[in-house]
Formats: C-alpha cells, sequence, structure tokens
C-alpha cells in the first residue's frame, strides 16, 4: 500500500473512479452500445440484402444478354437461310421459265418447220401440175406435126398416164 501512497494514489479514490467507470460503461452499454450495434447490424443487414439483388441483377443481365445474343443469331441464321432459300427458289424458277420457253420455241419450230414442209409440198404438187400442163401443151403441140390425130390421142392419153403416175 505504501508503494501506491508513493505514487500519489489515493485508493477510495482509485475504488469510486472504478466504481464510476462501470456504472457509465453500463449505461453507455446499456442505452447506446445496443442500439449502435443494431442499428449497424440492420445497415449491415441491408447492404448484404443489396449486394445480393444488385449480384442477382447482374447475373440476370448476363442471362438477358445471352439470351439476346442467341436471338439475335438466331434471326442471322433464319435471315441467311430465308436469302438462300430465296436464291434456290429463284435459280429454279428460272429454269423453270427457260425450260418453258426452250420447249415453247421447239414446238414453234416444229410448228414451223411442219407449216414450211406442208407448204413446201403443195408448192412442189402445183409445180408438177404446172409442168404437167405445160409438158401436155408441149407434147399437143410437137405431136401434132408428127402424128395422125388417132395417133395423137393415143399419145397424149399415155402421157397422161404416165404424168399422173409420177404426181
Amino acid at each position: 500500500m505504501e508503494l501506491i501512497k508513493n505514487f500519489g494514489i489515493n485508493p477510495i479514490l482509485l475504488g469510486a473512479q472504478i466504481v464510476n467507470f462501470l456504472i457509465v460503461l453500463f449505461i453507455l452499454r446499456k442505452l447506446l452500445y445496443k442500439p449502435i450495434t443494431q442499428l449497424l447490424q440492420k445497415r449491415k443487414d441491408t447492404i448484404i440484402k443489396g449486394l445480393k439483388t444488385a449480384e442477382e441483377a447482374q447475373k440476370r443481365m448476363e442471362q438477358v444478354l445471352q439470351e439476346e445474343k442467341n436471338v439475335l443469331r438466331n434471326a442471322q441464321i433464319q435471315g441467311k437461310k430465308i436469302v438462300e432459300d430465296a436464291t434456290l427458289q429463284s435459280i429454279e424458277t428460272s429454269k423453270e421459265i427457260r425450260e418453258n420457253a426452250k420447249k415453247q420455241s421447239e414446238k414453234i419450230l416444229k410448228e414451223v418447220r411442219l407449216q414450211i414442209e406442208k407448204e413446201a409440198r403443195e408448192t412442189e404438187k402445183r409445180l408438177m401440175e404446172n409442168v404437167s400442163s405445160l409438158a401436155i401443151k408441149f407434147l399437143q403441140k410437137s405431136v401434132e406435126q408428127l402424128f395422125s390425130e388417132i395417133d395423137q390421142k393415143e399419145v397424149v392419153e399415155k402421157a397422161l398416164k404416165k404424168i399422173k403416175i409420177l404426181v
């Protein structure tokens, strides 16, 4: 104790100060510490909840972005497919048009050939008739001077028969 007195410490006063300190500590703990710790805990919980919500929102945003990329990719693929289908269809249509045009031109050519052949036959027939009539006239004129009238008829009839066989 003497050591405490040498340092100038009064033990009664020290005890009173310790009791005062404990009372103030008890009051501060009951009145201020608990409400402050509760307030801090609530704030901490709110911050944690906000972080979780932000994290969930970030994940959802990433999912939405991924879905958007997938939708765009699918749209591009479908667009390319539509263009390819349209190209193929136009190629097929142009082939069909060419084939139809070719068939029609061949049909027209065939009809024209038949028409030409028919006209050629008709022209040939008329030519043969003209030649025959000229030959008969020529024969009649030439026979008049060479044969008698009966012989002329006979020669002309034989010639007509031969000409009819040729025609």
